[in-house]
């Protein structure tokens, strides 16, 4: 069976050249109950002063407080993908428009980049969300603390 093609779950980018991409590659323990819904994914992030790629972890948890998180962005809010584990990447909206993002890596990077998206950037990012669940759905279900079972639903 072929893999699936990467998804970007997160993409911003502008004409200064800025950019901070969070791809998902596949999943991280394919076939194993207790890590097969655990997303990989390659972090980007480019400016003139940083070229990182970085190896992120999603749980489907995030996925969803990622979902939360961007329904209610505005200027003022933040909202970010990654854990208290590791790597994350935060997203700050300003009243212009404007996006702060900070990738923190505690191990290897901390950096800032300034971005100022096009068009409607958080719709589209909706829809990066929806492509994501689509190619990785949950297919492992939590029938108690700590006990799992594959869904019935999962595609083989």
């Amino acid at each position: 069976m072929t893999e699936p093609a990467p998804k970007d779950l997160i993409h911003l980018s502008d004409q200064e050249g800025n950019r901070c991409i969070v791809r998902v590659t596949g999943r991280s323990r394919p076939g194993v109950l207790t890590g097969h819904d655990i997303l990989r994914a390659d972090v980007i992030a480019s400016a003139s002063f940083v070229d990182a790629r970085l190896d992120l972890d999603i749980f489907p948890h995030e996925l969803d407080s990622w979902e939360q998180e961007l329904s209610s962005l505005e200027p003022g809010r933040t909202a970010g993908i990654g854990g208290d584990r590791g790597l994350n990447v935060d997203i700050h909206m300003h009243e212009d428009g404007r996006l702060s993002i900070l990738v923190n890596d505690p191990d290897r990077l901390t950096a800032a980049l300034g971005i100022r998206p096009q068009g409607d950037w958080i719709a589209e990012h909706r829809e990066h969300l929806a492509q994501v669940r689509l190619t990785w759905p949950r297919e492992v279900i939590e029938t108690a603390p700590g006990a799992y079972e594959w869904s019935p639903n999962r595609g083989r």
